[in-house]
């Protein structure tokens, strides 16, 4: 067998080693460059954190049902009633919005109210996507739906239904867009026992509601009625 001079195996070696020792360099190197951020990559997982793709024209008359954890529940929207509202409540059933609420406002002998989103993010950024208010043309009789505000040109997304005749809201700006045709007794079945939150009560806090979404209601007040599904079509 033939033998090779000590310092040939030597210097063989060294190559070996400082060729692997550039490829492991090398390899570290490309791992510890920085991944470019992706800004569309949160857009890709709820589309709903651009309100401006929402925006949709509502038909003249439609109906919405809303599948809850404590029943089914049919919403007959009339445009001409309030048509802003209307769009907007036809746009954000249509996303998608409402589906995973909690109804996490329910004052018994007063009314029910949901529209804050499970994503925290979802909320943030519709806060300032304000309407225009609409003229009352119908009163808020026991049944009817139109959005929550807290003053003038301030709707959003919340939304509720009257438990009563509430009349006096028809002279504060509050207009409906529609009126529940079937389940009415699913409404009044909704949780009601955490009562009005704070400073009027101990129930969820509609800031930290907008604020942590899911997470807080989910913790904090897991009897909550749920949406499980709002879906859309046109009445023929």
């Amino acid at each position: 067998m033939p033998r090779f001079p000590k310092n040939s195996y030597r210097r063989g070696r060294l190559i070996r080693l400082s060729a692997t020792l550039l490829t492991t360099l090398a390899f570290l190197g490309c791992a510890n460059e920085e991944v470019p951020p992706d800004p569309d990559a949160e857009l890709r997982r709820d589309p709903l954190l651009r309100a401006g793709n929402y925006a949709e024209t509502a038909p003249a008359r439609f109906q919405v049902s809303l599948e809850t954890s404590a029943g089914h529940v049919l919403i007959d929207v009339h445009r001409r009633w309030a048509p802003l509202g209307a769009d907007r409540f036809y746009s954000l059933v249509r996303g998608g919005y409402y589906n995973d609420a909690r109804i996490y406002r329910v004052v018994e002998g007063f009314m029910a109210q949901f529209g804050l989103n499970g994503n925290p993010y979802v909320n943030q950024v519709w806060k300032s996507e304000f309407l225009v208010d609409d003229p009352v043309i119908e009163t808020n009789s026991r049944g009817r739906i139109a959005f929550a505000k807290g003053g003038r040109h301030s709707r959003t997304t919340e939304v509720f239904i009257s438990y009563k005749d509430n009349k006096a809201l028809d002279e504060e700006g509050f207009s409906p867009f529609g009126e529940v045709i079937e389940g009415m007794d699913v409404v009044d079945a909704f949780y009601a026992s955490y009562g009005d939150g704070p400073p009027r009560g101990d129930g969820p806090y509609q800031a930290m509601a907008a604020a942590r979404g899911n997470a807080y209601l989910d913790t904090e007040f897991p009897d909550l009625t749920r949406i499980t599904l709002a879906s859309i079509y046109t009445q023929n």
